[in-house]
């Protein structure tokens, strides 16, 4: 199966293109360009690089959430794009599951990938890997780093871009953790090709994004109209 992937959940954003498990093309960017600009020529430039046009590929693939609500919605929109031009079918997978297969091989590894979600919190879930594939322990979720660390005392594979904040926290604990190598760390569109190609076509999920938590619009309003209910109850 040939995928096209895209990724812009955070500050790195992707494409790949990939053959069964086989990686044909990777188009990487972590310098926090604007991805609404360099999302879709990565993409091109991976198909062109290959050979290869949209008709040539099977299934679009795209990272859903958790992340960057502007990331998440640019990604989505561009696979949608790609997908009703070329009347190609789709597939969302989560960010972190993606991550998580790109330390699949790290056999027995209990896999944390963890990205900053602001406001004191990470997105997180636990993956144990067996060799070939991660093994999904736990929903995605919004939590604390101390939350998070008070689930487990084994040691961690850090991966995404809170593994440094996490990394921070346990050693001054001076809990024992791995940090994934550089290249695997922040998440690709290799991974979110690797999790949609195990995902079987009855259950491929929707490209719309998955935000966990409300955007700060959404709580300001609703704060604001906490605060004007509460005024008009007195």
């Amino acid at each position: 199966m040939r995928i096209l992937a895209l990724d812009a959940s955070a500050k790195a954003a992707s494409a790949a293109v990939c053959e069964d498990e086989k990686c044909a093309a990777l188009y990487y960017l972590n310098s926090a360009p604007v991805h609404s600009v360099t999302l879709l020529p990565m993409a091109q430039g991976a198909l062109e690089g290959c050979g290869l046009t949209l008709k040539d590929i099977d299934l679009i693939a795209v990272s859903r959430g958790p992340g960057s609500f502007t990331g998440l919605r640019i990604a989505a929109a561009a696979a949608k794009g790609l997908m009703w031009g070329a009347d190609k079918p789709g597939c969302g997978v989560s960010t972190l599951e993606a991550m998580a297969w790109q330390a699949a091989h790290m056999s027995g590894r209990l896999i944390c990938c963890v990205m900053d979600a602001r406001r004191g919190e990470v997105y997180n879930a636990l993956f144990r890997a067996d060799g070939s594939r991660p093994l999904r322990l736990c929903p995605d979720r919004a939590l604390s780093v101390d939350a998070l660390l008070e689930q487990t005392e084994e040691p961690l594979l850090l991966i995404g871009d809170g593994a440094e904040l996490c990394a921070a926290e346990m050693t001054r604990r001076g809990r024992e953790f791995t940090l994934a190598p550089e290249h695997i760390r922040h998440q690709n569109a290799y991974g979110v090709a690797m999790a949609a190609l195990h995902v079987p076509e009855a259950l491929r999920e929707s490209t719309d994004p998955v935000y966990l938590r409300l955007s700060q619009a959404e709580r300001e309003r609703n704060a604001r109209l906490e605060a004007e209910n509460g005024g008009n109850r007195k």
